[in-house]
This record gives C-alpha cells, structure tokens and sequence, in this order.
C-alpha cells in the first residue's frame, strides 16, 4: 500500500471553533453559507489547530529522543531553518529564518531535531523576542552543551498589512548561553551563518 498522509484533528475541539469562526464570517457581513465559505469555518478550524500544535508537544522529548554520546566538541551549526509562526497580538503570520549553534560537552543530537525544536515553539501563539529564549532554553536544558546560540530574522505580517505597513521590516532577534557570551565565539557563529557556501 502506497504512504498516505493522514491528519488528525480533535473533532469535538474542530466542531467547536468552526462554530465561532462561522459566527466570525457573518459577523464581518459575510454569509458563512455561500459557496466559497461554506466549509471555510472547518478549513480555518483545522489549519488553527495545526498551527498550534507546538502546545502538544514536548521540545525536551524530541531532543532526548536522538542524543549520542560523541568526542566532538566543537561548534555544531544549523543555519537557514524556516519559521512560520502567529503573532499572539493579532494572530498574523510572522515567518523567516533561524540559525542555531551549539558547542556539544559529550553528546551531540540527530540535526533534524533542532529544526523540531523550533517548530514546537513556532506553532504557538507567540511573539518572536519570546520563542528565541525558549528555542534556546530548550536545547541548552536537553543537551547541556558549552553553549547555544540563536538568531531568528522574521517579517511580521502585523507591521505590513496593517498598522504601520511597512512592507520591508525585518525583525532579528537573538540570545546566547554558555561559550557563545565569549566574543570571539559569538563571532565566529555570526560569521558562520552570514557566510554563503559556493
């Protein structure tokens, strides 16, 4: 039998905020019951609870699910991993990029990992400035490494489609622990992830 993705989704939880969103589209002067909307509360009532699901799941777990005892202790660099999160303001989109360092002291992790990491935090309702500390909190409890550092550049929906509209604003964000408060090896890590490979 051919791979069949599948998503699950809480029904009582599904029916119940189609329900409001349906009372959201006619409050906005919409009829809910049209064509084009009429199974739009359930669409945005799955797609709410997919976006969210980083409140079901547990970073520590993900991390310790894939350590390996390894010699290696030099800095371990995963740069470039998407994010998509929802502003807790105005539940708008921010998206953009992170980049995550660590110096291993005796285990390393599976890479694919870190960017499960930062999906656990980004499914949440957040703002950015947060998610950094606890993408870096978790990783520097799970592993205790040397150090963690992190730098997450987004653009934030809030600021271009409404409010000040600024459609160029990018927003950096980043914290550090361990070896990577030492100057000389926050530069290095900054250097690392500005370079481009050829």
């Amino acid at each position: 039998m051919a791979y069949k993705k599948q998503d699950n989704y809480n029904p009582e939880v599904t029916e119940a905020l189609a329900g409001m969103f349906g009372q959201i589209i006619h409050e906005l002067g919409e009829d809910k019951n049209r064509e084009g909307l009429s199974k739009t509360p359930e669409r945005a009532a799955k797609a709410m609870q997919f976006l969210t699901q980083g409140y079901q799941q547990d970073a520590t777990q993900i991390l310790q699910s894939a350590l390996f005892k390894e010699d290696y202790n030099e800095m371990v660099v995963v740069k470039d991993i998407e994010v998509y999160s929802l502003c807790e303001h105005h539940l708008l989109p921010f998206y953009g990029k992170a980049h995550v360092a660590y110096i291993p002291n005796g285990y390393v992790v599976g890479l694919s990992k870190i960017p499960r990491v930062i999906d656990v935090f980004a499914r949440r309702l957040q703002v950015q400035e947060r998610m950094t500390h606890e993408i870096l909190h978790a990783i520097d409890d799970a592993l205790k490494p040397h150090g963690v550092a992190i730098v997450i550049e987004a653009a934030h929906m809030c600021m271009m489609m409404r409010g000040v509209q600024k459609q160029n604003s990018t927003t950096t964000t980043s914290a550090f622990t361990g070896a990577f408060r030492n100057m000389e090896t926050r530069n290095e890590f900054l250097s690392l992830i500005t370079a481009k490979l050829k």
